[in-house]
């Protein structure tokens, strides 16, 4: 593996399975991992840990991942962090992406989403300069939605599943999936997590907070 600018990988998940199988996963690939069975255990030892991509459930027992994030935040300690949902925690998780998480992953996750995951991690994370010039482009690229688009695109921001979209905007299920299709195509993304990204970085979405 290329020597990467960050190499430390902290797995935050109650299940042992999975915290098993991502370490195995990122170990062969050179990281070194440390796992942790509770997101309390892990806010315990932040401030004296490496800093590294953090891999962290939503939903614990204690304390779920959105606390732990807010706790780490309030004591400035900046892990860039991949948010662990099941499919019905995307509302929740955009908010996660909202607060700063880099990414999230949907359980149960394939072995090249993770590793890309961990490796866009620390770039996407850091570099201000890198950051503003994200902006710009976001910028761009949504500048090329139609209003309808656009729209969808909010409700997307917020959270929404496409039903609640389609009722809010007074459009059907399908044609809701159709702009999203669309505009994901104009935003040159194949993910909801990478469309997210390009809507925050562009400003969607913040006027609802």
């Amino acid at each position: 593996m290329e020597e990467q600018k960050n190499t430390v990988v902290h797995i935050v998940d109650d299940e042992d399975s999975v915290r098993a199988a991502a370490s195995f996963l990122l170990e062969m690939e050179g990281y070194s991992v440390r796992t942790w069975q509770r997101g309390t255990h892990f806010l315990a030892a932040a401030a004296d840990e490496p800093l590294g991509c953090v891999i962290m459930d939503l939903r614990m027992p204690e304390m779920d991942g959105l606390e732990v994030q807010r706790r780490l935040h309030e004591a400035e300690l900046y892990f860039p962090i991949i948010m662990l949902t099941g499919h019905g925690d995307i509302g929740t998780t955009v908010a996660a992406m909202k607060n700063g998480a880099v990414d999230f992953l949907v359980k149960p996750f394939e072995r090249e989403t993770l590793l890309t995951a961990v490796e866009n991690s620390w770039s996407l994370f850091n570099d201000g300069g890198a950051r503003r010039q994200r902006a710009v482009r976001a910028g761009a690229l949504v500048q090329k939605l139609t209003p309808r688009e656009k729209d969808v695109l909010s409700g997307l921001t917020m959270g929404l599943p496409n039903k609640h979209i389609a009722l809010q905007l007074g459009i059907s299920p399908r044609t809701v999936e159709i702009h999203r299709a669309n505009l994901m195509s104009k935003l040159q993304t194949r993910s909801l997590s990478d469309a997210l990204r390009v809507a925050f970085s562009a400003g969607v979405g913040r006027q609802m907070d």
